[in-house]
């Protein structure tokens, strides 16, 4: 009789905790705790990734899921480039022709943009990019739109698209020079492609309607294969010929299907969380990047496909109880389960309000001895601390401290100022920039409880920036600054204690935003730039790249300041108009995939 351990390879072991790594899975073991018997189980699923910074549909797409790179598309002719990390999305440079349409291969540090469409004309137009930027290359025999590619930036293979029609032509790039290949059996236009230059593979499309017909490369000629389970056109691919997926298109209803393919056959799996058409997609068949695309408000949308052991949950916002009053121009402090914030702005009237988040509800406390506006503020719930504000026409330099009950006056700034960002705790904090003088402020000051003291000046005037960190390390993003010329920033400001250095450029300029976090572990959210955003994105101490959006848009709101982007963060109230309401931000996380074994 054979036994678990000769058919597997493994004992069935006695543990008193589950295991915590992938090496678990097809393992079986008994919890002595639980009273149970439980193995690991590898399962498909579509998690949430970090949305592209701009929004668009019809776009190139390369490399793979922990370095994707994404370029071009509409609506109109997009220019630009963003790099995926594995968790949200970075500037690149931008293309040298702005198109949609367009089709694209290769790695994030190699990639390769082909053809595409500027109305009212197809584009022959070639790139190469080398992670930093792109340079023209030689163009493709005859300008086409919504063609498909697979290969590398130094072996590519372009092929079906719209030229006057529906094409089936195929052409061979060796890294200078583009070459006749061989001809699809099935010309159409909006098709996937996966794999190499002499192993692609070809799948849907648009001729008449959607087709379900899948074509194999093998570098001379194409062959017909396995079929679609669901005919579509205006889909995206992944991976390698004899393993790729193929993900969301129309029928002509806009889907979320998703299908693997073996190399013979294609067979259905989990779906996208969300339907849609015109995506870019990268990476390989058990590791998929699926991002952009229509119809709206997916077109930022990023969503990561994993067959693992591990079910991995992405970064997300959602909802908490209100505040009891809605307000904008305020400041918050403390963490997600302990939250305090405290004045604002409630139209009409400036606010001296202070409540306190348990992590669910908002409860009011004792007022702010004097109400203000645009204040600035850092600590925690139990040691609060308030700094500058506008109070109608004067801007003030006054501070307070909170001891979980009350607000006490204490020694005053040295400088009035509103509009300011803060950070630290109630004996160690910084207050930065701010207005209303002219040129606004640059300076700073540094709080040890007891008064102001004055330090280095930020590197530019500015006002309206997030804040974050310690006294010695500490962070601000963002802000307006009237240096000409005039307009939001996309700057990053790291405090050692003494000096400010200017870190990684911003996603996007912003003003009225707000951060939570660690210098090296922060996120920011909300804003300006002009409108109001509900965008995010963290920071790691070099770079910045996008986040799951808030639910809401929103400009000069309060939240937590004390947890970074790998933990938990607070967005509160904001404008305009004036809001309530408050959401809980939970960073991406990762399990394994335990299962109880049961007798049925």
């Amino acid at each position: 009789m054979s036994t678990y351990k000769n058919l597997i390879g493994k004992d069935v072991n006695f543990l008193t905790t589950d295991p915590d790594n992938d090496a678990a899975e097809g393992q079986i073991w008994y919890n002595s705790t639980s009273d149970a018997f439980k193995t690991v189980l590898a399962n498909a699923a579509w998690s949430a990734g970090g949305n592209l910074s701009t929004s668009r549909s019809d776009l190139g797409g390369a490399g793979t899921q922990t370095a994707g790179l994404a370029f071009g598309g509409g609506p109109g002719s997009l220019a630009n480039t963003e790099e995926y990390n594995g968790s949200g999305w970075a500037n690149g440079g931008n293309l040298n022709t702005a198109r949609s349409t367009l089709a694209g291969t290769g790695t994030q540090a190699a990639g390769l943009a082909i053809g595409g469409y500027v109305p009212p004309n197809n584009k022959a137009e070639v790139e190469e990019y080398n992670g930093t930027s792109w340079s023209e290359q030689n163009d493709i025999p005859v300008a086409n739109r919504g063609l498909a590619a697979a290969g590398t930036q130094t072996a590519a293979l372009a092929f079906g698209g719209f030229t006057t029609t529906e094409v089936a032509t195929s052409n061979e790039y060796d890294g200078t020079n583009w070459t006749s290949g061989g001809t699809m059996n099935t010309a159409r236009r909006f098709l996937a492609g996966a794999g190499l230059q002499t192993a692609a593979l070809g799948f849907g499309g648009y001729v008449g309607g959607g087709t379900a017909v899948t074509e194999e490369y093998d570098g001379s000629s194409w062959t017909n294969s396995g079929s679609l389970a669901t005919a579509r056109w205006n889909l995206a691919g992944a991976g390698i010929q004899t393993a790729a997926s193929a993900f969301g298109g129309q029928t002509p209803s806009v889907v979320a299907v998703t299908e693997l393919y073996d190399g013979t056959s294609w067979s259905p799996t989990v779906s996208l969380g969300t339907a849609r058409r015109s995506l870019g997609g990268a990476g390989t068949q058990p590791a998929g990047l699926a991002f952009g695309g229509l119809p709206s408000p997916v077109a930022s949308a990023t969503e990561e496909y994993n067959f693992s052991a591990t079910v991995t949950t992405g970064a997300a916002w959602a909802s908490g109880g209100n505040l009891g009053t809605a307000r904008r121009a305020l400041w918050g402090a403390g963490t997600q389960t302990a939250g305090l914030v405290f004045g604002g702005y409630e139209d009409p009237a400036v606010s001296a309000k202070t409540e306190e988040y348990n992590g669910s509800t908002w409860s009011e406390q004792n007022d702010l001895n004097t109400q203000g506006y645009h204040l600035a503020g850092c600590g925690t719930q139990t040691a609060g601390l308030a700094f500058a504000r506008g109070s109608g026409t004067p801007v003030m330099p006054l501070t307070e401290e909170y001891d979980g009950t009350s607000w006490s006056e204490q020694n005053d700034m040295g400088t009035a100022r509103y509009v300011s960002a803060g950070f630290g705790i109630q004996t160690a904090a910084v207050c930065v920039g701010g207005g209303p003088s002219v040129p606004t402020m640059n300076s700073t000051e540094e709080y040890d409880g007891t008064s102001w003291t004055a330090s280095n000046t930020f590197p530019t005037t500015i006002y309206a920036m997030g804040g974050a960190g310690t006294q010695t390390a500490g962070l601000t993003c963002g802000g307006f600054s009237p240096a000409a010329p005039a307009a939001n920033t996309t700057i990053t400001g790291e405090y050692d204690g003494t000096n400010w250095t200017t870190g990684g450029a911003m996603v996007k300029a912003i003003q009225g935003n707000f951060a939570s976090g660690t210098q090296t572990d922060a996120i920011q959210f909300g804003g300006a730039n002009p409108g109001l955003t509900s965008d995010a994105s963290q920071y790691d101490g070099t770079s910045w790249v996008t986040s799951a959006s808030m639910a809401n848009a929103r400009s000069s709101l309060a939240g937590s300041n004390t947890s970074g982007y790998t933990g938990t963060a607070l967005a509160v109230s904001g404008g305009t108009p004036n809001t309530n309401s408050t959401e809980e931000f939970t960073g991406g996380t990762s399990a394994l995939n335990i299962k109880t074994i049961t007798i049925s």
